[in-house]
């Protein structure tokens, strides 16, 4: 038996987390009250007995709980944006490469990337990787994304009876200071941060991530190079999938992969101008799933383990 402890999972990451392991027979779950779910002393005891904790916290409380924990066999999966970017703590995005792979499996700090994040890295990562996409491209990116993102207070928003005025989506983050910036910028080795426009809309979950792309500034690559660069990087995996390149128009629904713990990579548009396109669930891939799945993978348990693909 393993010994989880989720430190947090009255949120919706951490509720999310327990769904998915709650009932699993190799998982124990160690659960504090709930006069003691915030008391540190409580909290430090539950962290270093553990194998696995989960951090589904506020930034400041995801630093405090690594600061609590002695055990030094005890690995912690954060769920904040506290340590996408911090040296020493592995990105929980193992089909980026195999060295990937390898700092989630042998790690025992890991970080679970950002929704929005998940989606702008599985696209600009590879092509940077591949030398197709200049670390200077004046890169933008779009992302659509449903509701539950927000958290409880947002959920409870869209849902309250009667509302109306919620209807439309709201673009958000237009002062361009998203806290996922700085994590797309490190993990994918760009030199500038990408002009980010964060949409909300009315469905519960759901991802839709978009990056535009001018041909005429890739020089001779075509997209079929592109494609042939998704195609390579994520050809082994179950989780992303590369799903093909059409110069057909489509409608492209944000809310496809809702419930499930994969993700979908495409590429629409002609010889001019493409765009390339991230769509998976910001509740699965973009958070409790990818961080189950870098437990799987810590654990040396079939990682697709209690996961939906």
């Amino acid at each position: 038996m393993f010994k989880v402890f989720i430190d947090g999972r009255e949120g919706t990451t951490g509720l999310r987390i327990t769904e998915r392991i709650g009932s699993r027979e190799e998982i124990a779950l160690l659960v504090l009250s709930e006069e003691n779910r915030k008391d540190p002393a409580a909290r430090r005891e539950m962290i270093n007995e553990s194998d696995i904790t989960f951090l589904c916290l506020p930034d400041d409380a995801a630093r405090e709980s690594v600061s609590l924990c002695d055990n030094p066999d005890t690995v912690i999966i954060d769920a904040s944006t506290a340590h996408r970017t911090v040296d020493g703590w592995a990105y929980g995005f193992p089909e980026l490469s195999a060295q990937h792979r390898q700092n989630i499996a042998k790690g025992k700090r890991i970080a679970v990337p950002g929704c929005h994040a998940s989606g702008f890295v599985s696209l600009v990562y590879p092509l940077v990787a591949a030398g197709i996409l200049p670390t200077d491209y004046p890169l933008s990116c779009f992302s659509v994304t449903g509701y539950s993102g927000g958290g409880k207070k947002m959920i409870a928003q869209y849902e309250a009876e009667g509302e109306t005025s919620l209807i439309s989506p709201r673009q958000y983050a237009t002062g361009q200071n998203h806290k996922h910036l700085k994590e797309m910028k490190h993990i994918t080795g760009i030199d500038c941060l990408p002009v980010f426009s964060p949409i909300v809309s009315s469905f519960y979950s759901g991802m839709e991530v978009t990056v535009p792309i001018h041909m005429s500034l890739l020089g001779n690559v075509k997209p079929c190079d592109i494609a042939d660069a998704f195609a390579d990087r994520y050809k082994n995996s179950r989780f992303v999938r590369f799903v093909g390149y059409s110069e057909e128009n489509e409608f492209l629904a944000s809310d496809k992969l809702s419930g499930r713990d994969c993700m979908e990579i495409s590429v629409y548009g002609n010889s001019d101008r493409i765009i390339l396109v991230s769509r998976f669930d910001n509740l699965g891939k973009g958070a409790s799933g990818a961080a189950v799945q870098c437990m799987n993978i810590a654990l040396g348990l079939s990682e697709e383990t209690g996961l939906v693909l």
